[in-house]
């Protein structure tokens, strides 16, 4: 592979109407609609007995694709669809999986996910090659599925298995304080106000299951991520606080020790992004590392209009992981 690329160049160029960076967030989710009804699901346990719910759509090909999905997402976004079509057309098995308590179900336990599960990428990862001896694997990752995907190549540098062949991952927050920070903003309150009533709701589902152990009480004078990681997540997962869980978790301090060739594309315009998402060091000093920072895109957006129906972060990932996985 050739030397990290730092591209601020237009290769994605959106429709005319669709260059605001927040149009390019919202559009998707609120237009664009794809049966993911070629999905076969599979529940496997987990070695706390628990469980994950996996979307497979196998099509008897050699090379599968992981997909990791955003926050308080699920295998049934669009982006994962989009993405899964889009793989399939060319040759991949596609393996979307849900994260703890984002499969319609709750899960057992009072843990849930986080932006540091590794442990719960491994599993997935490990699952798929034990079931089907894969020789090429690729990982795809949005936002948050971003973020893991970098950490857990960069953590698990000396022990990646070797049929993992490429990563893509779009959208990133790999600096969890930045992010946080910006998504604080008074212009981004529409998204953390969403943010936060989806994860309020996932709070009520756990105390149905453990009243004990977890409540809401006084849950509206939690504003921002800041708040809900300092009363939830970093107490439930072994964190400090809610600064000591982002430190731990971003991936930013772990992309130079990536060892397989990774795509990485976070549009200028992202509303998420605070300026420390976007690691142009890092990348510089890890010739695995390709980074792109086009203008527009929005976040997770890339919107595209064409006859395939394709999206430009999914044709862009395709030509990507292709690159080092073709026989």
């Amino acid at each position: 592979m050739r030397r990290s690329e730092y591209r601020t160049k237009n290769s994605y160029h959106p429709p005319l109407l669709l260059r605001n960076g927040h149009l390019q967030s919202i559009y998707p989710s609120l237009f664009r609609k794809l049966d993911a009804g070629f999905y076969r699901r599979q529940r496997i346990e987990t070695p706390d007995e628990d469980f994950l719910d996996l979307d497979w759509s196998r099509r008897g090909n050699e090379r599968l694709a992981i997909i990791s999905h955003g926050l308080e997402g699920n295998s049934h976004r669009a982006y994962v669809v989009g993405m899964a079509k889009a793989l399939n057309t060319n040759g991949w098995d596609v393996l979307a999986w849900n994260y703890r308590s984002c499969s319609g179900e709750p899960n057992r336990l009072l843990r849930s996910y986080h932006n540091g599960v590794t442990d719960d990428l491994h599993l997935v990862i490990e699952h798929a090659l034990n079931s089907y001896s894969y020789p090429m694997i690729a990982l795809i990752g949005f936002s948050m599925g971003g973020n893991l995907t970098l950490l857990y190549l960069g953590q698990q540098a000396a022990a990646v298995r070797s049929a993992l062949k490429a990563a893509a991952v779009f959208s990133v927050p790999c600096d969890l304080k930045s992010s946080s920070a910006e998504l604080a903003k008074f212009k981004n309150r529409i998204y953390m106000k969403r943010f936060l009533n989806m994860l309020h709701q996932k709070i009520k589902a756990k105390m149905e299951l453990m009243p004990d152990d977890i409540n809401d009480d006084d849950f509206h004078h939690i504003k921002n991520f800041k708040d809900f990681d300092d009363r939830y997540t970093a107490p439930i997962h072994g964190f400090k606080n809610a600064e000591d869980y982002w430190r731990k978790c971003s991936s930013r301090q772990f992309i130079p020790s990536i060892k397989i060739p990774t795509l990485i594309i976070s549009a200028q315009n992202d509303p998420f992004l605070g300026a420390e998402c976007f690691p142009t060091e890092e990348a510089a000093r890890n010739d695995n590392i390709r980074l792109e920072i086009p203008a527009h895109g929005g976040h997770v957006g890339f919107v595209e209009f064409n006859r395939q129906k394709l999206y430009w972060s999914e044709k862009r990932a395709v030509q990507f992981i292709e690159e080092f996985t073709m026989n």
